[in-house]
This record gives structure tokens, sequence and C-alpha cells, in this order.
């Protein structure tokens, strides 16, 4: 069977703007595949190509080996979609909505019934089944979003931003569907801005900025390409300057940096190994070191630097 999405050389151009350079991803099935990149990377652009609400300028889009350009109808039978905001009609329930959803894709209405009972209770809306949208917090009209994608039982599920405008708890209620799709062996690609939420949710992912693919792999894959690892080492008592140039000059570390409050951030090149020799030393040395830690993620280091390089 043909891999979910397949993209050659993908581009899209306004005019003289360049939104999508030339695209080459391959998504297998199975897993929740995120789609990173900042604001105006190109994410949008992407999925509106594959889900046919654009054309592209050049290259091709292929879902389970259907071109979707040339047979949309047949190339998204097998998708569920949410793409930017959703919006429903107010006066409708979510029963309603879903109905209406159901005979757009000619289903049964008996299947119509008993689909919309499963997916409401998916996403955690089956005490909501017969209140008017209307009532409903941005949180709930996605999660009634996802519901409706989800009614045709879609191989593939393809999310854009899912979780953009939402409090912490909607976005924990999102991010607990997806976590729930992935356990039944759907594929899911989501684009996002959100580091954490990739990190979270999703087994692979690929880097975008300014329209170019800068990197695409697992998660595991994409951290160990990361430069450096950033860590916070407190002591009791702030280190002397001719302390910090000691451990800077230690072997892997790649810069140092007052923070004050006695706190000095290391950049480390290397793995464990790297990390433990430093630690070792600087205990070894006599200075009253109190934590050492982690800033941020290998993915979220690698990912600025990335940023930073396409923006030179």
């Amino acid at each position: 069977m043909a891999e979910p999405i397949t993209v050659k050389g993908l581009g899209k151009d306004y005019g003289k703007f360049t939104a999508l350079a030339s695209l080459d991803l391959s998504i297998p099935a199975g897993i929740c595949f995120g789609y990173l990149g900042p604001n105006g990377a190109g994410k949008s652009t992407t999925i509106k190509i594959l889900t046919n609400l654009i054309r592209p300028s050049r290259g091709a889009a292929q879902i389970f080996g259907v071109d979707v350009q040339r047979r949309p109808t047949e190339a998204l039978r097998k998708v569920g979609t949410v793409i930017e905001t959703p919006e429903f009609y107010g006066y409708l329930s979510p029963l309603e909505v879903l109905a209406y959803a159901g005979r757009l894709r000619s289903m049964t209405k008996k299947d119509i019934a008993s689909r919309s009972e499963e997916v409401l209770k998916t996403v955690k809306l089956s005490g909501w089944a017969d209140k008017r949208v209307e009532t409903f917090s941005k949180g709930m009209k996605q999660r009634l979003a996802v519901a409706q994608a989800l009614l045709h039982r879609p191989d593939l599920l393809i999310l854009d931003e899912p979780t953009s405008g939402l409090d912490p708890r909607g976005m924990a209620e999102v991010r607990d569907i997806v976590k729930s799709l992935k356990r039944e062996g759907r594929t899911v690609f989501m684009s996002s801005h959100l580091l954490g939420e990739v990190q979270e949710v999703c087994d692979a992912a690929a880097l975008i900025d300014h329209g170019k693919l800068l990197l695409q792999g697992t998660l595991e894959e994409l951290a160990k390409r990361a430069d450096a690892t950033t860590f916070q080492a407190t002591f009791l008592q702030p280190p002397a300057r001719d302390e910090i140039a000691w451990i800077e000059a230690l072997e892997g570390v790649k810069g140092v940096t007052a923070s004050g409050n006695g706190s000095i951030e290391l950049r480390l090149a290397g793995g464990p190994e790297v990390q433990a020799a430093v630690i070792n030393a600087i205990v070894r040395s006599g200075m009253p070191l109190t934590s050492f830690r982690p800033i941020g993620t290998a993915l979220e280091q690698l990912y600025l630097e990335q940023i930073k390089e396409t923006e030179r």
C-alpha cells in the first residue's frame, strides 16, 4: 500500500513571493508526524495543497498513491481534516453537525448515528451531544471539529495547528485525543509552531522555515543532530572570573555565560559522557556545585539553530 503522504518538488508562489519552495516529503503509515515551523513558514500552504484547497505552482502531492490535483475525490476519500479555526452554525447541536457532515460523505443514517456516538465519546463531548454549539468554548469547538474529521473512519487525519488559540486545558484535551488516535494506529499529520506539543505527541517531524524544508527524521534522530546542549549549573557562591574561564577551557564546553544568582549556563557538545566528565571535573575542583540541569531540549536547540541559519 502506498504511503499516506508523498510530496515531490511541491512549490507555491504568489506573484514574486514564494510561500513554498520545493518540498519533498514522505510520511509512513501509523505514526503521528509533526510539521514544525514558525508562523508564515509554509505549513498551512502545504496542508491546503494536500487537501486541494489551493493548487501548487509546481510539483505533485499524493495521498495513498493518488494525485491530489488530478483525482481529488479519490485521494481525499480516506482523509479527515481540521484546517485553521473551525466554525459551525451556532444553532446546531453536535449530533446535527455530524449528521450534516455524514450526509455530505454519503454515509447511511444508521452509520451516522452509530459513528456520531463513538466519535463524541472519543472527543469527550457525549454529555453535550444535544446542546447548541453557540454555547461551546473554543476548545469544545476544536474537539467537535476533530469528531467530524473522524466520522467516516479516515485512515489519515490532517490537523492544521489543532491547539492554536486554546487555553492550557483545551490544548491538553486536544493532545490527549491525538494520542488516542495514535494508539488506534491511525496516521496523523499535524502542523504546529509549538515544540513542546510536537515532542509530546509525535513520533517524527520535519522542520520548515521560509517555505524550505530544513530537516526531517524521528524525534530521536533530530535530537542527536543538535550542535550543543545548554545546561544551567548553580553554585553556593557565584564563580569567580578565573573559575568561569577554567570551566570554559574544559573539553566539550563550547561556551559559558554567567546568569546571576550563583548560576552559569554551559553549552556542551557531546552526549552524556561529556556531561558526566564536566560535572566530575567541577566537583573535583572543589567548587560548591548544588545543581546541574538542562535548559530546554536538544530538539528545541536544534530548531533554534536551524531558524538562525535561515535568517542569515
